[in-house]
């Protein structure tokens, strides 16, 4: 297989794939070198399998359970779906013996290989997933910090490993974006959340503003549910100018895709602001010019700084 090819996915697997062009921020844009879209999109696969997991989100019919060697009767059973392909994505680092069962898997491999890419980040996305079946609340801003470093941080360290520019100062401001882009999506999924039995706001801050769940579950919050979610998205915010000196500190393509991540992350939050910080009658979701403003004003920020 050489550099630009890619282990061929199927029909369902191409759904899973197809579901980057509804992110906050961009997966793997056209002007990125093919090698790494190609890769970034085998890790794109991986995320997104576990969290249609996670979530109960997986295509109906079983597929995904009878690939991943499930008997027909665990194809909802979340955890057992997130135990196999926990299994799965050890046959993906394996040398010799089996191959990867699902798809998805397959055609991470390559991106394994070619990156020396370690297990260790996909291995804290599948417990972030396994977390989300047994926790369902969280008490502190520092609970939701550390769920953040399981469901969210992996992600932006698989980003800079593939693209060979990870260093500790770069994996420490990547961490503030990807626990930033991580709150922005909880906050505009409120309402969703709750209708899983999730609820991501820290009972310790849902106390202080006086919001209790049954405020999360009308049509149109009020004023205290309102300053509740400004003051999650404030913090979201400082996280986002904690982690732009990434920016630019990279350059070329990388420096586009990075300020994409952090643009889309400040067009969520700015999302939620235009509406009012009232989250409750759908994800609040940023236009195109918008996030491409804030895609503009982060590079001429990185480059003032810079």
């Amino acid at each position: 297989m050489t550099r630009t090819q890619q282990a061929p996915v199927d029909a369902t697997a191409t759904a899973t794939l197809d579901k980057a062009a509804h992110e906050n921020f961009p997966v793997a844009p056209f002007f990125l070198p093919r090698a790494w879209r190609d890769d970034l999109m085998a890790v794109y696969g991986f995320a997104r399998l576990v969290d249609d997991i996670g979530d109960g989100d997986l295509a109906p019919g079983g597929a995904d359970a009878r690939r991943l060697g499930l008997e027909p009767g665990e194809a909802d059973d979340r955890l057992a779906l997130l135990d196999a392909l926990e299994a799965d994505l050890h046959r993906v680092f394996l040398t010799t013996g089996e191959d990867p069962r699902h798809p998805l898997m397959r055609a991470l491999r390559p991106t394994v290989r070619r990156c020396a890419l370690t297990p260790e980040p996909f291995l804290g996305l599948v417990e972030a997933n396994r977390q989300d079946q047994k926790v369902r609340r969280y008490g502190t801003y520092a609970d939701l910090l550390a769920y953040c470093e399981l469901s969210a941080n992996p992600v932006g360290r698989l980003v800079l490993q593939i693209t060979g520019t990870a260093s500790p100062e770069r994996i420490r401001r990547s961490d503030a974006v990807c626990t930033a882009l991580q709150i922005a999506e909880h906050l505009q999924d409120v309402a969703e959340d709750l209708g899983r039995d999730r609820v991501y706001l820290p009972a310790d801050d849902m106390a202080r503003f006086h919001v209790g769940e049954a405020d999360l579950a009308v049509p149109s919050a009020g004023a205290a549910v309102r300053s509740l979610i400004a003051f999650e998205a404030e913090r979201a915010r400082d996280l986002l100018d904690e982690g732009t000196p990434l920016v630019g500190s990279v350059h070329g393509r990388l420096k586009l895709l990075l300020a994409g991540f952090v643009g889309g992350g400040r067009a969520a939050l700015g999302a939620v602001s235009a509406a009012g910080f009232d989250v409750l009658p759908g994800p609040p979701r940023p236009t195109a010019p918008r996030l491409l403003r804030e895609v503009g004003d982060v590079l001429r920020r990185a480059h003032r700084e810079g």
